[in-house]
């Protein structure tokens, strides 16, 4: 019998259940959007029962399609959107609050009042993170606080905290307590360098250490669903957080490679190896993946708003009816216009990290229109990758002149956006031909535990190239370009 192997790839806007072949080509895809809820303003959360009942009907949906058993799946991965915060009762499964979403920025104050006591050096040292409402750590604090008797409860055992992954796997598997390495490296909880929850920083955040899951490599043994959920058991043998799923779809698994996934955010990894590489750009240092207990590390720039950029065109302002049509208008834009949007709707991520930063459009005249508009907003994340790739060269100088964007995710289906993107960057850009990375990763993870892909260096040996995008603009072009972006920034941030 054919063994398929399924990924799960829970995302911020959607879920997304992908049947790969044995030759890991995909036989099938099935995607259902999740709804947002916004209680409050820069607060941004899902309900838990719509994450749970999406990732039950996609898989569903293309076992249906595909005309596929379960028991013909030899193994499931699972990656997801980290940092996503749940916490939930262990003797009944509810969630006590809502999922509050790594975009949402309610515990800015919280971040501020530990900064301004001197904690954040520690924090780094140990998770190379930033005081950041991004992270889990004072997500999970709110929840207790927020919720009565929460934190009571929490420190006699009775709750569960977990990422996206985690209340996957408890309800897949039917209560199973367990989280990856690279998730568990987004919560500011989790020492990247002795691979283990820190006590210090459970005590800063007042987190017991009862609520927290076990944590464990991308690759092994997470469980069997429980047959009730699709008709039969399925190993699940992977986990990763979105991110590191794309990098390692994208085989990025030599120090020095670089990968940018175009989602609802925009983030780069470039692979550092087996050293954790302290930033001096303000870039964080986490973990790229672990096997065999063995952990190897990244750096990482996070783009808040990249796809969403292009969402906003269509549901704020109505200039599109689908995506598609971004980089269509973007295309018949005046070249002489000097529009500028800077994205900062839930505040600007790394290398800028201005959390209270808002949106902004410069340059507007007369003749700015939709075209204009779109043009901006694509190329608003054109620039911020630049200004991610500058930081990374600045602490990895080894990623020189030879330096190659491996792009993925739904904004690479867009030539103009990656040929603008090779322009701005001044290095090439390669699209996959496999553009569901994410999806690709977690496969590989699965499968390569199940015995039916090859190890990393010969999974490698299996990308494809769908098309390299080289720069084709001249440098002082770029320059004013990109001096024009900084200049925008600039302004934004003098008003924040």
């Amino acid at each position: 019998m054919t063994a398929f192997v399924l990924a799960i790839d829970q995302g911020t806007t959607s879920s997304r259940a992908v049947l790969f072949r044995p030759d890991l080509s995909i036989l099938g895809l099935a995607q259902a959007e999740i709804p947002q809820h916004y209680p409050a303003s820069g607060w941004v959360e899902h309900d838990p029962e719509d994450l749970w009942l999406s990732v039950l009907d996609t898989v569903r949906a293309v076992l249906v399609q595909t005309g596929t058993r379960a028991s013909a799946i030899a193994a499931l991965g699972i990656t997801n959107q980290r940092e996503t915060t749940l916490v939930w009762d262990r003797a009944t499964g509810r969630p006590i609050h809502r999922a509050i979403v790594w975009q949402d920025r309610r515990t800015v104050d919280h971040c501020t009042r530990l900064k301004a006591d001197g904690h954040e050096p520690l924090l780094t040292r140990r998770t190379g993170l930033i005081l950041d409402p991004y992270f889990s750590a004072t997500k999970i604090a709110w929840i207790l606080d927020a919720v009565p008797g929460a934190r009571a409860r929490a420190e006699r055992g009775e709750l569960a905290f977990g990422t996206v992954d985690s209340w996957l796997l408890w309800r897949l598997t039917g209560g199973l307590h367990a989280t990856d390495a690279t998730n568990a490296a987004r919560t500011a909880l989790f020492d990247i360098h002795r691979g283990a929850w820190d006590d210090d920083l459970l005590a800063l955040f007042g987190i017991p250490r009862a609520l927290l899951p076990e944590v464990r490599d991308c690759a092994g043994d997470f469980g069997r669903t429980d047959p009730a959920h699709f008709g039969a058991a399925i190993p699940i043998r992977g986990v990763a957080g979105d991110q590191q799923a794309a990098t390692i779809g994208q085989a990025c698994f030599a120090p020095g490679m670089v990968k940018a996934t175009y989602g609802t955010g925009c983030f780069a990894l470039l692979n550092t190896g087996s050293e954790a590489r302290a930033s001096s750009s303000r870039l964080l240092t986490t973990i790229a993946y672990q096997f065999d207990g063995v952990r190897t590390y990244a750096l990482e720039g996070s783009i808040f708003v990249a796809g969403a950029a292009v969402q906003w065109l269509r549901d704020g302002l109505g200039l599109i009816r689908d995506a598609a049509e971004s980089g269509i208008l973007a295309a018949e834009a005046d070249p002489a216009a000097r529009v500028y949007l800077v994205p900062a709707f839930v505040g600007l991520g790394a290398p800028h990290w201005e959390p209270d930063m808002r949106g902004a459009l410069f340059g507007l005249t007369r003749d700015t229109g939709p075209k204009e508009i779109a043009c901006a907003a694509l190329e608003s994340v054109c620039y911020q990758t630049h200004d991610l790739l500058e930081a990374m060269r600045a602490d990895w100088p080894e990623a020189g002149a030879g330096l190659v964007l491996r792009a993925d995710g739904g904004m690479v289906s867009s030539c103009w956006t990656m040929q603008r993107l090779a322009d701005l960057l001044d290095v090439p850009v390669d699209r996959p031909v496999i553009r569901e990375t994410t999806a690709l990763g977690a496969a590989y993870l699965a499968g390569w535990t199940a015995g039916l892909y090859p190890d990393p260096e010969a999974f490698a040996e299996t990308w494809r190239l769908d098309r390299r995008f080289t720069p084709a603009i001249q440098a002082d072009e770029r320059a004013r370009r990109l001096a024009g972006w900084h200049s925008a920034v600039r302004a934004l941030r003098h008003q924040a």
